[in-house]
């Protein structure tokens, strides 16, 4: 069974820095592709960047672009989000997702139950 767990979420200033983690108990990692989502209170949920399986290629949303960067390490089973001048607007519990294929499709099978991200102005 395929466990996503995300961690590095908290509280930081505007203009701040996270680093978000997202570990994957399963065994077919290496080859997924793998995003990353949110979710702010009262809104729907969000893409922010997916990667595919060899980190060779990556998406952004508009809102993420030049300002978030997703890398994974497949030796450790592992996708990052790092996010960089944050604004408020960024607040909202961030979700990993894996998908059922190496590249990149817009569709994701599994999701970790997410990390809460507050940027206060």
């Amino acid at each position: 069974q395929v466990q996503l767990v995300e961690s590095g979420g908290g509280l930081v200033q505007a203009g701040g820095s996270l680093r978000l983690s997202c570990a994957d108990s399963g065994r077919t990692f290496s080859s997924s592709a793998m995003g990353w989502f949110r979710q702010a209170p009262g809104k729907e949920r969000e893409f922010v960047a997916a990667i595919n399986s060899s980190g060779g290629r990556t998406y952004y949303a508009n809102s993420a672009k030049g300002r978030f960067t997703i890398s994974r390490d497949n030796a450790k089973n592992t996708v990052y989000l790092q996010m960089s001048s944050l604004k408020p607007e960024d607040t909202a519990v961030y979700s990993c997702a894996k998908a059922r294929t190496s590249y990149y499709t817009g569709s994701f099978a599994s999701w970790g139950q997410g990390t809460q991200v507050t940027v206060s102005s």
